[in-house]
């Protein structure tokens, strides 16, 4: 199957050290853990990239599109991959950031990407994963970007809230032992009241690896909670 390799990320954009300024130490270990699981997918050799994240209406982007992080204070654009023809600058966040991981590597593998909107339902999270898959018949490696609940503790972005830890330890549960139907059990209504960003994203991951088929094995690799927001890295492949 062309499904070859998945691995899922956060995007907060902090994890641009030169965002994070003197704070950027305290983030090494979460930037070390997404380029790790981003070298895991170029270790794959897949012959496209994929990127999924959460965005206001799911969306197809061309390869000339970027983003930009001047909203958070860097003027700076970042290409989702073309540098020769036309786009436009309208990546969501997460997709801005997956592009920033991506060019770190250096890699000039082709790159497409999905964003899927906040609110769509678990069923079309997974229509979607299913959809992306069965469009290529080239080998796709899935980098999918989603951060956890932002309501851990009182100085959280959503405040302090109970069911959050519990939320994100299933989350993490879920990653390490790829476990799709966990995924896509999540609740759309329970990821809003969280601010969840990650729960479409890894919904589509779980239609994309039910549709390929086959056994799948998962690796958390990273899981934090810095300033409130659940953060997770982890590694998909085949079994």
């Amino acid at each position: 199957m062309p499904l070859v390799a998945a691995a899922v990320c956060p995007h907060p954009p902090l994890l641009v050290p030169e965002l994070a300024g003197a704070a950027a130490p305290e983030l090494d270990e979460l930037r070390d853990a997404s380029d790790a699981a981003v070298a895991g997918l170029l270790a794959a050799r897949p012959d496209e990239l994929l990127l999924v994240g959460d965005g206001p209406t799911t969306t197809r982007f061309d390869p000339a599109d970027s983003g930009s992080l001047r909203a958070y204070g860097l003027d700076r654009a970042v290409r989702l991959w073309k540098v020769n023809c036309a786009g436009a600058e309208r990546l969501p966040l997460s997709l801005t950031i997956g592009a920033w991981l991506l060019g770190r590597t250096g890699t000039e593998l082709p790159r497409l990407a999905r964003s899927v909107a906040t609110d769509a339902s678990p069923d079309e999270c997974a229509e979607l994963g299913a959809t992306l898959v069965a469009s290529s018949e080239r080998r796709v490696a899935l980098l999918v970007l989603g951060d956890g609940s932002a309501c851990r503790g009182t100085k959280a972005p959503g405040y302090d809230d109970p069911r959050a830890e519990p939320y994100d330890e299933g989350v993490a549960r879920a990653l390490a032992d790829a476990d799709t139907a966990a995924l896509l059990d999540l609740d759309p209504m329970l990821g809003a009241e969280l601010r969840v960003a990650g729960r479409g994203p890894w919904q589509v991951l779980a239609g994309a690896v039910r549709a390929a088929g086959g056994d799948w094995r998962g690796e958390l690799l990273h899981y934090s909670v810095p300033y409130g927001v659940a953060y997770f890295v982890a590694s998909w492949g085949r079994a």
